[in-house]
């Protein structure tokens, strides 16, 4: 095998590896996207910085929860699902 064909090869699979870490890292926003399937948000279940949103206190948006469980931060779910959750709710606690 020559060098060029061992080069194309070692580059198209670097490019097919590192691929989805590159479009993934392109499709993250600041800011919580409807998804695709029919969905209502979900408070009190979230892990901490894995939050879609939130409604108030110390996180604005996607991924910047800093609390395990925040009242006041969600998720989206499949629609009906919510209140099926420990600790779930379709409004932001107090």
């Amino acid at each position: 095998m020559n060098l060029n064909k061992r080069l194309f090869i070692a580059s198209a699979l670097a490019a097919a590896v590192s691929a989805p870490a590159v479009f993934a890292a392109a499709s993250m926003t600041s800011t919580s996207q409807e998804p695709a399937f029919k969905a209502e948000k979900c408070y009190g279940i979230a892990k901490a910085g894995k939050n879609d949103c939130a409604s108030t206190g110390n996180s604005s948006c996607a991924g910047t929860s800093k609390l395990n469980g925040d009242p006041n931060a969600w998720l989206y779910v499949a629609e009906g699902y919510c209140e099926r959750i420990v600790n779930g709710s379709k409004t932001p606690k107090s």
